[in-house]
């Protein structure tokens, strides 16, 4: 075989059933091994390895994303050289802060030209390195295939992450024999993976985390994106009801305990409902599964989680441990099987403990301290066309957003039964992730329906894949709520820039979104600027059979609240005019040390 073909038949062997990637020189070898490769399918009645081309390989690396978060399988990009390859930093810088598998295959000049300068020469390994979980630059060919073969046990296993591997093109010309097997050796890596494995949770560990448990009067669990990641969900689920503790997610955790559940607390943060942030605040017992304290979750970390006397923390990477905050219990491994055995270890002692008051205490939080917004405003609310699309999609429905009040407005108003049915850019907060991760996630699942919900900033960065959905005659939903301007940037300026809409505010732009998607061949492009029309659009908009685009024009004063400060506490969460408090605070502006 070919180098080429070799590539390509690996990623047979691992299951790959869809490529996403854009073609360019030094990249051809291996585009015509997989026309070859299909072709021969074809003949063979075999399934095919389908090719989506995006309109730019930031799209392809987001499709791949989108196709890996939906399915918890490993997700490939096929690009060239140079700028191809470059286009591609910020989707892998997101997969890895995320924890997403993908795999990046980049075409590279011939190993004579490296370091010359060469057309399209770039320099993958040294960029790709700080961003990605592994990079492989292949320069004896003899590795290719034990090279692929391993950027796949590596990008999935362990804490999930993007591999990138860089081709020169007189690699993939290279003829040699296939060998079907083998991997490279990656020793070091491949012993924390079985220690990982090995590290169980013992009788001591166990019998300590229940006499907590046991000492506790309000434990709650904190959930990650660890636990989807990690195949815990129904694990998670199964612990939580069994013993009837609260459970509140971070924005990545969302969906792995559904959100319908009397236990759901639902989102903690930042932008995390008030009565979730609340019951952070009463509990006495903390359980973080799968989660690390980052700074949207625990702003002030000496301040998070005031009167729990207890944290207990699992986690795959022991990195994440004490590492922002202390904690008093903790075990490094894996998470379905350490949940299992706490499960077992509970029903092997017989482990009861009566927690009604709390629950009590967390239903009237809940009620007491609801989501809310301004009802009987004459202007569209963009949390009341969220309700109307949930009342229609009811939890099942596979939702991606870009990054901006939009994101938080779906992640507190949309509801999720399941995993990996939100799709989100959380710790990159990557604008432009909306509209690709859709395209992903709806050719890895084409009988669920998927919803994009962008805003009109956020979905310019890659509004170039709309053509890409009507290409594929992708039944994709893309909704843009928009409020003429960066809404969430307009929103820290409000509050802590005296107004002064720097750069922000775009409501003299002369963009017609109906005009542009009716353009790239949307059938169905409604804008929507009645509320009395909301129900009715919402639902032709849903049940039209196939691409549908909506633009909504909503309140441009609309806020994301609850919010809490950067660097602040749980008690100094801002709940907005409709949302009640039970504190009295101040808007305080960040220091000079504290983020976004």
């Amino acid at each position: 075989m070919t180098g080429a073909e070799i590539i390509v038949q690996v990623l047979a062997d691992e299951g790959v059933d869809t490529i996403f990637g854009y073609s360019g020189g030094a990249i051809l070898p291996t585009y015509d091994a997989v026309f070859v490769y299909n072709e021969k399918a074809k003949r063979e009645n075999r399934p095919q390895m389908p090719l989506i081309v995006p309109a730019n390989e930031q799209g392809a690396g987001f499709m791949a994303a989108g196709y890996a978060r939906s399915t918890g399988k490993v997700g490939v990009c096929l690009v060239t050289s140079g700028p191809g390859a470059t286009n591609t930093v910020t989707p892998v810088r997101d997969c890895m802060a995320d924890s997403v598998p993908i795999i990046v295959i980049c075409g590279q000049v011939p190993t004579s030209a490296i370091g010359s300068d060469a057309f399209q020469e770039a320099p993958v390994a040294s960029i790709m390195g700080s961003v990605a979980k592994h990079v492989f630059l292949v320069t004896d060919p003899t590795k290719l295939e034990a090279t692929v073969r391993t950027a796949f046990e590596i990008a999935r296993t362990g804490r999930p992450g993007p591999v990138v591997i860089d081709v020169p093109k007189d690699i993939q010309n290279w003829r040699g024999t296939f060998q079907g097997s083998g991997s490279l050796p990656i020793p070091g890596y491949r012993h924390r993976m079985h220690r990982l494995a090995r590290n169980v949770l013992t009788e001591e560990q166990l019998a300590l985390f229940f006499e907590m448990l046991g000492q506790s009067k309000r434990p709650l669990i904190y959930a990650g994106g660890g636990v989807i990641h990690s195949g815990a969900s129904q694990a998670l689920r199964e612990f939580a009801i069994e013993y009837q503790i609260p459970v509140v997610t971070t924005l990545m955790g969302v969906g792995s305990f559904d959100t319908t559940h009397p236990l759901s607390m639902r989102m903690l943060g930042m932008h995390g409902a008030a009565f979730a942030n609340y019951s952070v605040e009463d509990c006495d017992l903390l359980i973080a599964l799968g989660a690390r304290f980052d700074d949207r979750v625990a702003g002030n970390p000496a301040k998070f989680a005031p009167n729990a006397k207890h944290i207990a923390h699992i986690d795959i990477d022991i990195s994440e441990i004490n590492k922002v905050k202390a904690v008093s219990w903790y075990h490094a491994g894996l998470l379905p099987e350490a949940l299992r055995a706490l499960l077992a270890y509970g029903r092997r002692v017989g482990f009861r403990s009566d927690w009604n008051e709390w629950l009590e205490h967390c239903a009237e939080l809940k009620r007491q301290h609801a989501m809310n917004y301004d009802r009987n405003s004459s202007l569209i609310q963009p949390y009341y066309v969220i309700e109307e699309i949930n009342k229609l999609t009811r939890g099942e429905a596979i939702i991606t957003t870009g990054v901006g009040q939009h994101q938080m407005w779906s992640a507190q108003y949309f509801d999720f039964k399941h995993p990996r049915l939100w799709l989100t850019s959380g710790s990159m907060g990557t604008m432009g992730f909306g509209l690709p991760a859709a395209i992903g996630a709806q050719i890895a699942n084409p009988d669920k329906l998927v919803i994009d919900v962008d805003g009109d900033a956020s979905i310019r960065m890659n509004f170039g894949e709309l053509e890409t959905v009507t290409t594929y005659n992708l039944p994709i939903k893309v909704m843009v709520l928009n409020n003429c301007g960066d809404g969430m940037v307009k929103q820290w300026q409000k509050l802590f820039f005296k107004g002064r809409l720097a750069a922000s505010d775009k409501s003299l732009h002369t963009k017609d979104f109906v005009k542009a998607a009716q353009a790239d061949g949307f059938e169905f492009a409604v804008r929507l600027d009645r509320k009395e029309d909301v129900p009715r659009v919402v639902k032709e908009f849903i049940e039209f059979k196939g691409p549908a685009f909506l633009e909504v024009v909503i309140d441009p004063d609309a806020g994301v609240y609850p919010m809490v400060g950067p660097g602040q506490a749980y008690d100094e969460m801002i709940t907005g005019d409709f949302i009640a408090s039970r504190h009295k605070t101040q808007i305080k502006p960040p220091d000079e040390s504290q983020m976004f």
